[in-house]
């Protein structure tokens, strides 16, 4: 089977963060006014893809397992570099279709192959539990601002 997918704008990231979206694709930006965050689906155009030979990580959280397969990380190297973050939106331009967000956790120029509105009927789970050595963590976007992610990795 061959997929392929469209990339329908890339990230902006620099003084500010942004999600410029490609003319032919800017129409679809109409009615998503009104909606506090977006889930934007992106290519994580530079990491590097996984074999399913590398799927078992060595310790890739500072207080986590030894070993940890890698759907059960959010790291960009994947078998399929797809990423999907939840954003905060600032303000949508629908004249240069350019989404102005807070903060995104891709780099500059990463192509975005979807937005998608926040719903919380769809997105968000009351009742969720993680291993133990990821319960720290913060439970809401909104602490994760000021966490210190850098302690958290050994990648």
């Amino acid at each position: 089977m061959n997929i392929s997918c469209t990339v329908i704008g890339n990230v902006c990231a620099g003084d500010g963060y942004a999600i410029q979206i490609e003319e032919p694709y800017r129409k679809g930006l109409h009615g998503l006014e009104g909606f506090s965050h977006i889930l934007v689906v992106w290519y994580a155009h530079q990491a590097i893809s996984l074999p399913s030979e590398a799927l078992l990580l060595e310790k890739p959280y500072v207080a986590g397992p030894n070993h940890i397969g890698v759907f059960a990380t959010r790291s960009p190297y994947r078998v399929n570099p797809i990423c999907v973050s939840v954003v905060p939106v600032q303000s949508i331009d629908m004249d240069t279709g350019t989404i102005h967000v807070h903060w995104i956790d891709a780099i500059q120029d990463t192509p975005v192959l979807d937005i998608k509105p926040y719903h919380g009927s769809e997105d968000r789970v009351r009742d969720y539990s993680t291993p133990p050595w990821c319960a720290h963590w913060p439970h809401w976007m909104e602490e994760s601002e000021d966490f210190d992610w850098d302690a958290e990795f050994t990648f």
